[in-house]
C-alpha cells in the first residue's frame, strides 16, 4: 500500500501581502481624487476612467483570494490541481497563489468515549465493554490522503481495536493465575494503546491514551455470574479458613507436648483435632460443654 509522507509547505507570510493590498487601495482613491472626469466629458473617457478602477480592483480581489488564517494546533493542506504541495502549519495570516487548495485540519488532541460493546471474552461469556481515547493527527497528508474520512476511521477502528483486545483475555479469575479484564487494567490497557496505534498508524494518527471505562457481564448472564462469582468467593475464604486452622491445630498439639500438658494418644489426638476443627471452621460462636467423665465419654 502506498503512503503519503507529510512535507513542509511552501506557503507565505500574508501581513507583507496585506500591506501591499491596502497600498493599492490608497492608490486607487488617489487616482479617483485625481483623475475623475469633470462634467461634460466624453462618453470614451468616462469609460476609460471606470477601466481604471476595476483594474486594480479586480487585482485586489484576485490576490486576497490567496489569504488563509492557520491557528494554534492547526495544519492546512496545500495541492495544486490534485498534487499534494506541503502542509503548513506556521501559525498566523498565510497567502498562497488563489488557484492553490487549502484544506484545514485540526493537530489537536480529541477525546472520545466508545459505545458499549458486546463481545464474547477469552471464555465465551458475553460481555459488555467500553473505552476512552484520546488521539490526534500526526501526520495530516496521510489523514487526508490515505483514508477517505480519518474521523470515521478512527471511531470504526476504535471498536475494533476493542473488540480485539476484550476477546484475548476472561473477564475475571479469582485464582489470579492470569490476565483479567477486570484485575489486570494496566495490562489491558497497555495492550489496547499499542492495537489502536497500529490500526490508525495508516491514517497519520496517533493514540496518546486509552483505558477501559465499561465493564460487565451482558444483561443475560450476569445474575448467573454473579452467583458464581460469590460461590467461587465462598470456597475460596473456606479453603483459606481450613489451611488456617488446620496449621494452627498442629502448632496446639506440638505445643501440648512439648510443654507436657497432656500426654495424647491416637485416639485422644484424633478428637482433639476434630473438636478444634470444629471450633476454628464453625460459622457459630463455641458452646463450652462441660466433661464430667473422661474423654471415652
Amino acid at each position: 500500500m502506498n503512503t503519503s509522507k507529510e512535507s513542509a509547505g511552501s506557503s507565505l507570510s500574508g501581513y507583507p501581502i496585506l500591506a501591499l493590498i491596502a497600498a493599492m487601495v490608497v492608490i486607487g482613491i488617489w487616482n479617483l481624487t485625481g483623475n475623475l472626469p469633470p462634467a461634460g466629458s466624453p462618453k470614451l473617457v468616462k469609460l476609460a476612467f471606470v477601466g481604471m478602477l476595476f483594474g486594480p480592483a479586480l487585482i485586489i480581489l484576485f490576490v486576497s483570494a490567496g489569504f488563509f488564517m492557520i491557528q494554534p494546533n492547526q495544519a492546512t493542506v496545500i495541492t495544486l490541481f490534485g498534487e499534494y504541495r506541503g502542509t503548513e502549519r506556521r501559525e498566523g495570516l498565510r497567502w498562497v497563489w488563489p488557484w492553490m487548495g487549502r484544506k484545514k485540519l485540526s493537530a489537536r488532541a480529541h477525546n472520545i468515549h466508545s459505545e458499549k460493546v458486546k463481545i464474547n471474552d477469552l471464555r465465551g461469556n458475553p460481555i459488555e465493554i467500553a473505552c476512552n481515547v484520546v488521539w490526534r493527527v500526526q501526520d495530516t497528508a496521510q489523514a487526508y490522503f490515505d483514508v477517505d474520512d480519518f474521523k470515521e476511521f478512527v471511531n470504526i477502528q476504535i471498536e475494533a481495536g476493542l473488540r480485539t483486545v476484550g476477546s484475548r483475555h476472561p473477564y475475571d479469575d479469582l485464582e489470579n493465575e492470569e490476565v483479567t479484564l477486570r484485575g489486570s487494567a494496566d495490562v489491558v490497557n497497555r495492550e489496547l494503546l499499542e492495537e489502536l496505534n497500529d490500526r490508525l498508524r495508516v491514517a497519520g494518527i496517533v493514540v496518546d491514551e486509552a483505558g477501559l471505562t465499561h465493564l460487565a457481564y451482558a444483561a443475560e448472564i450476569a445474575s448467573a455470574m454473579l452467583r458464581r462469582q460469590q460461590a467461587e468467593a465462598v470456597i475460596a475464604a473456606r479453603s483459606k479458613l481450613v489451611m488456617g486452622a488446620v496449621g494452627m491445630v498442629e502448632d496446639a498439639l506440638n505445643k501440648l507436648s512439648e510443654d507436657g500438658v497432656v500426654e495424647l494418644d491416637s485416639e485422644r489426638r484424633a478428637t482433639m483435632v476434630s473438636n478444634l476443627m470444629v471450633v476454628l471452621c464453625g460459622e457459630r460462636e463455641a458452646q463450652p460443654v462441660v466433661n464430667a467423665g473422661t474423654l471415652y465419654q
